[in-house]
């Protein structure tokens, strides 16, 4: 039977509504066994942000690599799902930490059912990157993944990636390296770089370092002494001051001396009776 030659009758719709929200809850609550059965087996999967085509073989190593850790988790539905007949239209947005300014994906599905099942997927990809003027290109093209990564599995690792550093601090470490970081995450050199550069638009150090200082800014939030800034800077991990003094600035806009001054300010104004 070719994509032409569906039968088309007033029940259709709603057949198809059924199977793609039994499909979208699987996928929800991380049920690898049920999405696989949703499956038909002649089904074609387009991931045009990889510019690659899966068949059922290849999918339960795609799908089990892809699945949320939590319902919902670093995704958002922007729409309602749209159903038209044998095809469904799924919009949602993908959001990546790390990067200057919020980065996220829009990604669009087209599902179409035969015979009760998912049929084919053409799923679509654009990188966003909200914090440029529309002047500058702030919504490019899809970039390529070429390390085997769909947009769903490049949020999952830039996710993992932030939970790493949150929660063992690597970046205390002055000689910490991608090697060191790749072998802790379970992910390749190759893949954190892609992600860091491509996608967030960052270096490796960079992303380290904005880490390093935010830990700092922390500190001196909950009350670390004001006065020694510099060795603050060496015990969150900066191995110069000109790197730390840079990325302060970059990050903040102010001067430590400044920015201090501020907190001191602010600290004052609020023990006033």
């Amino acid at each position: 039977m070719s994509d032409g030659e569906f039968p088309d009758d007033s029940e259709q719709t709603e057949r198809t509504r059924e199977t793609v929200l039994r499909y979208h809850l699987s996928w929800k609550y991380r049920d690898l066994e049920a999405v696989m059965a949703l499956y038909h087996a002649d089904i074609e999967y387009n991931d045009f942000f990889q510019q690659r085509t899966m068949r059922l073989a290849e999918l339960r190593d795609y799908v089990q690599s892809s699945l949320p850790r939590l319902p919902e988790e670093s995704l958002e539905h922007v729409d309602r799902i749209r159903i038209d007949g044998h095809t469904a239209f799924i919009q949602y947005r993908i959001s990546l930490q790390g990067g200057d300014g919020l980065v996220a994906f829009r990604t669009g599905e087209a599902i179409t059912v035969r015979d009760g099942l998912i049929w084919r997927i053409n799923e679509y990809a654009t990188l966003l990157r909200e914090d440029r003027p529309a002047s500058e290109g702030g919504t490019s093209r899809p970039a390529i993944s070429r390390l085997g990564l769909s947009a769903r599995q490049l949020g999952l690792l830039a996710q993992d990636l932030q939970d790493y550093f949150q929660r063992h601090k690597p970046f205390l470490d002055p000689e910490l390296d991608l090697q060191q970081v790749a072998a802790a995450t379970g992910y390749s050199r190759n893949q954190i770089s892609h992600l860091l550069n491509q996608v967030l638009g960052q270096s490796f150090y960079r992303y380290v370092n904005q880490a390093r200082l935010q830990h700092l800014l922390d500190g001196l939030e909950a009350g670390s002494d004001l006065k020694r800034v510099d060795e603050l800077a060496f015990a969150a991990g900066f191995n110069s001051l000109s790197a730390f003094y840079n990325c302060f600035r970059r990050h903040t806009g102010l001067s430590p001396k400044a920015y201090l001054k501020q907190i001191s300010l602010r600290a004052r104004t609020q023990d006033k009776p």
